[in-house]
């Protein structure tokens, strides 16, 4: 029974310490570097015209450099993505701070 509850809580520590960490790496990326990669997006390959979600990576990420005039440049749609996903992303980090008992 102790063993299960160990594991839970070992995991709840690996869980919030990746929730910690996965802004930060995405922090230390450089954007002139991701501007420069190839796109993966199907309707931009296929038809040649972005689509709504073209850009959204990039403009995550300068959002997490604070950098909102290049986040709005890359794609609008910025405006409603990134606080949606900062709140989402607080509200799973209070569930796993909730959950694993620290």
């Amino acid at each position: 029974m102790n063993s299960s509850i160990y594991s839970n809580k070992s995991k709840n520590i690996v869980l919030f310490s990746a929730y910690i960490i996965l802004p930060c790496i995405l922090y230390l990326i450089p954007l002139d570097w991701l501007s420069k990669q190839h796109t993966i997006c199907l309707i931009k390959n296929i038809f040649g015209v972005d689509c709504f979600g073209c850009g959204i990576t990039r403009a995550i990420i300068s959002g997490i450099q604070l950098d909102f005039i290049k986040a709005f440049e890359y794609n609008k749609m910025i405006i409603i993505v990134l606080p949606l996903f900062i709140y989402e992303w607080f509200k799973k980090l209070k569930l796993i701070y909730k959950k694993g008992g620290f």
